[in-house]
C-alpha cells in the first residue's frame, strides 16, 4: 500500500529541486558559460592618460581593474578579491585594495600583499593600442 505525499514532502522536494536548480554554476566559467559580470571582448575601458602610473582604476561593471605599475607597462586583473570574492574598491599606494577584509594586491603581478587572501588576482587579458586600452 502506498501513501500519498503530505504537504511537508512535497515542499521538501520542491525545495531540494530549487536548491540543486540554484547550484549549476559555480561562476567560475567551467560551465562552459561565461559567469554574469565577464567582459566584452575588444571593448575600450579607458584611454592611458585615465590610469595613474603606480595606480590602477577598477571597473565595477566589467569586473576588471586595469592598473599601469610603471609608465607605459598596463596590465589587468580580476576586480573580484580571492579571500571571499568580495569586489575590489580601489588602487592606492601601489596595492589593490579589497575593503571586505582588507586584503592588498600588488600592482605589479596581483601577488597578495595583505592577508586574508591567499592567492593572487587571477590576470585579465587586455591590449594597448595607440591611447586606448581594451579587452583582449
Amino acid at each position: 500500500m502506498t501513501h500519498p505525499p503530505t504537504r511537508r514532502t512535497v515542499l521538501m522536494a520542491t525545495g531540494a529541486a530549487a536548491l540543486l536548480a540554484g547550484c549549476g554554476d559555480s561562476g567560475d566559467g567551467s560551465s562552459g558559460e561565461a559567469p554574469a559580470g565577464t567582459p566584452s571582448p575588444g571593448r575600450e575601458l579607458a584611454r592611458t592618460a585615465d590610469i595613474p602610473v603606480g595606480g590602477g582604476t577598477v571597473f565595477k561593471d566589467e569586473q576588471v581593474v586595469v592598473v599601469q605599475p610603471r609608465e607605459g607597462e598596463f596590465k589587468a586583473f580580476s576586480a573580484i578579491c580571492t579571500h571571499q570574492r568580495c569586489p575590489v574598491a580601489a588602487v592606492e599606494d601601489g596595492t589593490i585594495n579589497c575593503t571586505c577584509h582588507g586584503s592588498r594586491f600588488r600592482i605589479a603581478d596581483g601577488s597578495v600583499a595583505n592577508p586574508p587572501a591567499t592567492r593572487a588576482l587571477p590576470e585579465r587579458r587586455i591590449t594597448v593600442e595607440g591611447d586606448s586600452v581594451r579587452l583582449a
